[in-house]
């Protein structure tokens, strides 16, 4: 099925970049040679007409000119200071200007396609003196084309790179928590813990022994990302998929195991959305840490209709070109389980958020950012101090055990990049090419139908595909709404409600060479759609 999705990612995307750039060409969207009206002024008031090459000026075109233009509005007028460069045979003189964050967006988007970062060249010609040192003048921008394809090429390579540098940057984080994680096994630690929790365990994964090394690595997978701590997560979900992969009678396809492994990933239920929490700390919100509680509940929704799904896709068989078939069949009787599923965790939590709330009504929202803090500041050395500690305690030789560990790091941070690659490279061509957009339209009936505000819904889309996207996404909505917003408020549980799926098949997968995902996938995107409708039942109970 995965084949299918990034086929359909890439192609989607370059099928919207084609028909956008055709639009575009159609309606001279760009202006391609025509002359833009504004004004010119010479900075030194000595200089004359005939000896201001090489001269600074300040161009000017008001706001009504620029908008009938290029029919985008502007507040104010447009300004840029450049300097005169030799007069052509045509009366043109050649000048080269910076964009900037003040730049209208138009010419900010036509400097970033043609590749030279901030800069635009124009050439200006002079048609009369208006008064003094100001002059009447035409602008005429350099020639911009296929401005969605370049956009494309331009993302390829970027998430190319991107990829890359994911998974270099993981093998130091790798070395330390394997090496950690090694230390642990030694102990006996690990044994421990998964003792505590096999009532837990033996549900989730009923074909894996509970002193398998697999398990402490899920548990310690979970853990992890349940505290968020991301960074020593995904050392621990890697080292698990590769324990998973050695009970794995048929290499190459994902195990019952592998698949609900992936599905309470992929919901990625955290006690402290700390990214998001910082986020609205910075955005000047007075209640940064207030979407603690409906971030539980949407990851919650995720969690149980994630695993649910996979538990009985996984007694299903099915091939990839027959699911569609299967899940239209079967669609009543699964959404009647999620509907269930959702109804009861909402019950159950909506009655202890009150509570909740009132018992931590003590703490003002600069003293909660202050324990935030403190907590994931402290959390990782506390967490390596206690396991070399326990690790000495029962004679283990800590070094010696570490830096076996720790040798496996590298290995499987340079084996995922190639899953990386292909997966970033379909996520930067649907999102560059504008395929995003035709989504959003596609989908704004059916969200409308359910409330779900139409500014919310490219994080709600976002979420899966990209965690930089999301981000992104989140910062700007809440610039433009506020973080204590209703819309907010929503987009930032959104980010706290699920992980991002297609990443997280591509890295877990491609440490093992997963190639046939099987549901997992399916199991993902229903955790996503459970924790979007969960964050939204919930912000708009308590703050609709």
């Amino acid at each position: 099925m995965l084949n299918y999705v990034w086929m359909g990612l890439i192609f989607l995307g370059l099928a919207a970049a084609i028909s956008t750039d055709v639009s575009e060409h159609v309606s001279h969207k760009y202006q391609k040679g025509n002359p833009l009206q504004a004004e010119m002024k010479i900075v030194d008031p000595s200089e004359t007409v005939s000896s201001i090459a090489n001269k600074k000026v300040v161009i000017t075109v008001n706001e009504t000119a620029f908008a009938s233009f290029y029919n985008e509005k502007v507040k104010n007028a447009v300004s840029f200071e450049t300097q005169l460069k030799a007069k052509n045979k045509n009366g043109f003189y050649q000048v080269l200007f910076l964009t900037n964050d003040q730049s209208p967006v138009i010419w900010k988007k036509m400097a970033k396609v043609n590749g030279n970062g901030n800069d635009l060249n124009a050439k200006i010609k002079i048609e009369k003196q208006l008064s003094g040192n100001v002059y009447k003048c035409q602008i005429v921008l350099e020639e911009i084309s296929i401005v969605k394809i370049k956009e494309v090429t331009n993302s390829v390579l970027d998430y190319a790179e991107t990829a890359v540098k994911i998974a270099l940057g993981l093998i130091g984080i790798m070395a330390l928590w394997l090496g950690i994680m090694k230390i642990a096994e030694e102990s006996g630690l690990i044994n421990h813990l998964a003792r505590g929790l096999k009532p837990i365990t033996k549900f989730l994964f009923p074909e894996i022994p509970s002193d398998h090394p697999a398990m402490g690595a899920m548990i310690m997978n979970i853990s992890a990302n349940f505290l968020g701590l991301g960074n020593a997560a995904t050392p621990f979900g890697l080292k698990a998929m590769e324990e998973l992969d050695k009970l794995n009678p048929e290499k190459g396809t994902a195990t019952n195991a592998m698949c609900t492994f992936l599905a309470i990933n992929t919901a990625g239920m955290t006690l402290i959305p700390a990214t998001a929490i910082a986020l609205r700390a910075s955005a000047g919100s007075a209640e940064p840490a207030i979407i603690i509680g409906t971030s539980l509940v949407g990851s919650a929704c995720a969690t149980i209709v994630g695993v649910t799904t996979a538990k009985i896709l996984q007694n299903f068989p099915i091939d990839t070109k027959d699911f569609f078939t299967w899940l239209k069949g079967n669609s009543k009787f699964l959404l009647s389980i999620a509907a269930i599923l959702l109804i009861a965790i909402l019950s159950i939590t909506t009655n202890i958020l009150s509570p909740l709330k009132s018992i931590f009504s003590f703490l003002t929202p600069e003293a909660f950012k202050n324990f935030i803090q403190l907590v994931s500041t402290i959390a990782i050395p506390l967490i390596i101090a206690a396991f070399l500690l326990f690790g000495f305690v029962k004679k283990v030789k800590v070094y010696e055990t570490f830096v076996e560990g720790a040798k496996e790091g590298f290995n499987v941070a340079i084996r995922i990049i190639p899953y990386l690659v292909a997966m970033l490279m379909a996520i930067g061509i649907f999102r560059a090419g504008g395929a995003m957009d035709w989504l959003i339209f596609a989908l704004r009936p059916f969200t409308s139908l359910i409330g779900l505000p139409p500014e919310s819904l490219p994080m709600a889309i976002m979420r899966p595909l990209s965690g930089s996207g999301s981000l992104g996404i989140m910062a700007e909505t809440m610039a433009v709404h506020g973080p204590d917003s209703f819309i907010g408020i929503l987009t930032s549980t959104f980010f706290g409600s699920s992980e991002t799926t297609f990443y997280v098949l591509a890295v877990y997968f491609g440490a093992v060479n997963i190639k046939r995902t099987r549901h997992a996938l399916a199991a993902g995107l229903m955790a996503d759609i459970a924790g979007v409708l969960g964050a939204l039942f919930i912000v708009k109970l308590l703050f609709g």
